[in-house]
């Protein structure tokens, strides 16, 4: 059972913590079911499966994610979280792996699911 987040400022570091313990069930429990999710700059792919696969392929790294949140707004259940991440190390082929972005990302909050993402946008500056 996936705990659930319910202050928006806590969004991307229950991502960041499902992330690091290889927990896809409980990133995809932090989306929406029509979540929107950008694997990368300008690419977004809808879908349960689409969404389910791309977060496999960032999983498939083997190496964590390191997230700092720069700013949350909400207005009426709908915010915005901003948050710099990185994921450096040696990847599964032995080369270096140096990613890291400012996600821009959309989110609902209801009493059930708590804090959600809607639109999950890793490269939200590109």
């Amino acid at each position: 059972m996936s705990i659930r987040v319910t202050s928006l400022d806590q969004l991307n570091l229950a991502f960041a913590d499902r992330f690091n313990a290889r927990d896809l069930d409980g990133l995809m429990a932090l989306n929406t079911p029509d979540v929107v999710f950008v694997p990368a700059p300008g690419a977004a792919v809808t879908g349960t499966d689409a969404v389910r696969g791309a977060l496999e392929q960032f999983l498939g790294l083997n190496l964590p994610i390191s997230m700092t949140v720069r700013h949350v707004f909400e207005s009426e259940g709908t915010g915005l979280a901003v948050a710099d991440w990185t994921i450096t190390g040696t990847g599964p082929d032995g080369s270096a792996i140096d990613l890291a972005g400012t996600t821009a990302d959309v989110a609902v909050h209801d009493d059930e699911h708590g804090w959600r993402y809607v639109i999950d946008d890793p490269f939200g500056t590109a």
